[in-house]
């Protein structure tokens, strides 16, 4: 299991420790990381006053989109941010949503965790750099890509550990007795060629602490 949602409150085990059942695994994200993105947007682009939160409206993934909103709400307001949520769906709604919200000044858009945040990523940042809106994304692909500055877990380190549980589980281990663990190590990248686009200086301090600063 690989869950950007809350497995214990959402029902799918008993415990992080003791997950119960014949489920166990990874989650590969904790909701006070979508505080983090705010922090970082506000630091990179300190004029931002209105934040566009790109989530997915429905489905499956509402409930980790309802947790990373109501987390972002709470810090938004310490920083004199206007939240905006825009619908993460279908491509032509993306793109006029983004478009609607760039026509004001002093934006930026925060990207969270979802399945079409990955589908639509080329789309996500090329409107980003088209519309000159600082952005922060969840997964180090987005930087890769072309986007501003990105901050998440460490999903490679996730996936080897995961091989380890594969092996003890067909060893004859009960998944209810391994722990679901969360990530433990989290990567900040940021694109200093799009900050440079964008006519942005990133801090010292941030460029100290990135794990990666693609030039």
């Amino acid at each position: 299991m690989a869950q950007a949602i809350d497995p214990v409150g959402n029902g799918y085990i008993d415990s992080l420790a003791q997950p119960g059942g014949n489920t166990t695994g990874f989650t590969q994200f904790e909701y006070s990381l979508a505080g983090k993105w705010m922090e970082l947007l506000k630091e990179v682009a300190p004029g931002t006053r209105r934040v566009g939160v790109l989530r997915e409206p429905g489905g499956a993934a509402i409930a980790a989109a309802i947790g990373q909103w109501t987390m972002i709400q709470a810090v938004a307001q310490s920083f004199g941010a206007e939240l905006k949520l825009i619908n993460l769906q279908e491509a032509n709604e993306i793109e006029s949503g983004v478009t609607a919200f760039a026509r004001s000044p002093n934006g930026g858009l925060i990207v969270v965790v979802s399945a079409a945040s990955l589908t639509h990523r080329e789309l996500i940042i090329t409107l980003a750099a088209q519309h000159r809106l600082p952005t922060v994304y969840p997964y180090r692909v987005f930087a890769s890509h072309g986007g501003l500055i990105t901050y998440g877990p460490d999903i490679a380190s996730q996936y080897r550990h995961a091989a380890g549980y594969v092996n003890r589980i067909l060893k004859g281990e009960n998944p209810a007795n391994l722990p679901v663990q969360a990530p433990t190590k989290y990567e900040l990248v940021i694109n200093l060629k799009t900050a440079k686009a964008f006519g942005l200086t990133v801090p010292d301090k941030m460029l100290a602490l990135a794990d990666e600063v693609i030039e």
